[in-house]
């Protein structure tokens, strides 16, 4: 990989905050330094202390006029949104490490021998901050530049006094100035290797931070729009049921996650019959709220221009099988029902099993489908309505799988048998409390086990 690689716009702009820390610290440094060898020239004032602050001065000067420059360039790319350029990288190491050098090559005490002055001047501990503060650019090869450009100058500022690679001789004494000269050479160069290791952890935690801090921006995105899809979707359930002498219904919906692909609707017919209809789109989540709305819209526009019941129900069919992926269906159950009579007509897509209650006879019937499910084919393939006469008392509840095929710890299913018998026992309650009564025995039968599907189901009750 290009050290000069393109990094995210979250990563550039990490990297110029700090780079401007960075500059910050060492301008804070240079200051400070400044002001105690002002302090300290005070203290002991005589003419070569007085020049060497001049000398002092003006370097510093030089120094932190570049710095400001690069500190201004980098505000400019954080406002822009741009880099800063790779020759400004190279050229501001360049001359800070120059910077050492020219104190210890131009600022060294003439009392000391001249093989003395690049081993005792204060100037090399400059290099270490340098070289630390590098850790700051995250980038480990510019840590690892820094070093050697350190250890160039440092050796050249040594040449200027007497030091050359001649003096390294394996039998000189090892605390000679110029062996000494060679080990801070090396203990530059070992200091770079540890910056180098430094801002590669730097840089990995700040990556991994910044994908964090996307991953989370994303998913609060996604939050936002399942919040939206959760809201349109559940604008698009009745407010309430309708109206039909002789007959009580409810109808209820909670989604496994927070849009579902099951949903129940009704409407008024051209023959002022009224259909109830409940669909249950393979899976859960965003794609089959989408296919179940697409499926309430079919459905909404057919029926209501046809009365022949499985004539609509062939072209809801036709239209959903056009736009459905493959491997997905909607099981689609209607009832329609007409004002002061007893007759339920019923036609079932896949949807089943049905459950009937004979309150006479104290019975279930658990009716299967008539037809396949939606979408399978572009035919529909079924058999006739069923006509059913109710009686006081009787009862049509309509659900989907989540309720029966929810686990417990156990991984037992909460059944058929259990939905039958719920009802049976809440049966003189209204249409309403009979699906509170079921979903709260649901929840106790699971234990705590969380819901893996979505939950519809209608009640139609004859009074």
């Amino acid at each position: 990989m290009s050290p000069f690689q393109d990094e995210s716009p979250a990563f550039r702009l990490a990297l110029l905050k700090s780079e401007r820390l960075r500059i910050v610290i060492l301008l804070v440094a240079m200051g400070v330094a400044l002001l105690a060898r002002l302090i300290r020239t005070l203290a002991a004032w005589n003419p070569e202390n007085a020049s060497a602050l001049l000398y002092l001065v003006l370097f510093t000067g030089v120094l932190a006029v570049v710095e400001v420059l690069v500190l201004r360039a980098i505000q400019f790319a954080i406002a822009s949104g741009e880099s800063l350029s790779h020759p400004v990288w190279l050229l501001n190491i360049l001359l800070e490490t120059c910077f050492p050098a020219f104190l210890i090559a131009f600022l060294s005490s003439t009392v000391l021998p001249p093989e003395y002055r690049p081993v005792v001047n204060p100037g090399i501990l400059l290099y270490f901050l340098l070289i630390s503060l590098s850790t700051l650019r995250l980038k480990p090869w510019i840590s690892i530049l820094c070093g050697f450009s350190s250890v160039f100058t440092y050796l050249l500022a040594a040449s200027h006094h007497g030091w050359s690679p001649r003096w390294i001789r394996v039998n000189a004494s090892l605390f000679a100035p110029q062996k000494i000269v060679t080990a801070y050479a090396i203990s530059i160069l070992i200091a770079a290797i540890a910056a180098a290791l430094v801002a590669r952890e730097f840089r990995g935690q700040v990556e991994a931070a910044l994908r964090e801090a996307e991953t989370r921006r994303q998913v609060e995105h996604l939050q936002h729009d399942m919040n939206i899809a959760r809201s349109i979707q559940q604008s698009l359930l009745p407010k309430a049921m309708p109206e039909i002498s002789g007959f009580q219904i409810a109808a209820w919906n909670k989604p496994a996650d927070q849009t579902g692909g099951d949903y129940y609707d009704w409407q008024a017919l051209p023959d002022g019959r009224i259909l109830i209809a409940l669909a249950d789109v393979t899976g859960h989540g965003l794609g089959p709220a989408l296919l179940a709305a697409v499926c309430r819209a079919y459905s909404r526009v057919t029926f209501g221009q046809q009365n022949d019941f499985l004539k609509a129900m062939e072209q809801v069919n036709t239209a959903v099988a056009a736009d459905i992926g493959e491997g997905r269906f909607v099981t689609f159950v209607a009832a329609i029902l007409g004002p002061n009579s007893p007759e339920l007509e019923l036609l079932s897509a896949g949807h089943a099993p049905l459950f009937l209650y004979w309150l006479k006879h104290d019975r279930f019937d658990k009716m299967e489908a008539q037809g396949r499910p939606l979408g399978i084919t572009p035919d529909f393939l079924s058999e006739p309505p069923q006509n059913l006469q109710f009686a006081s008392g009787d009862l049509l509840m309509l659900a989907t799988d989540g309720f029966f095929e929810w686990a417990n710890s156990s991984e037992e299913l909460y059944g058929n048998e259990r939905l039958e018998n719920c009802v049976r026992t809440s049966r003189d309650k209204s249409a309403a409390e009979i699906i509170s009564i079921l979903y709260a025995d649901v929840l106790r039968f699971a234990g705590g086990t969380s819901q893996k599907d979505d939950l519809t189901a209608i009640v139609i009750k004859r009074i």
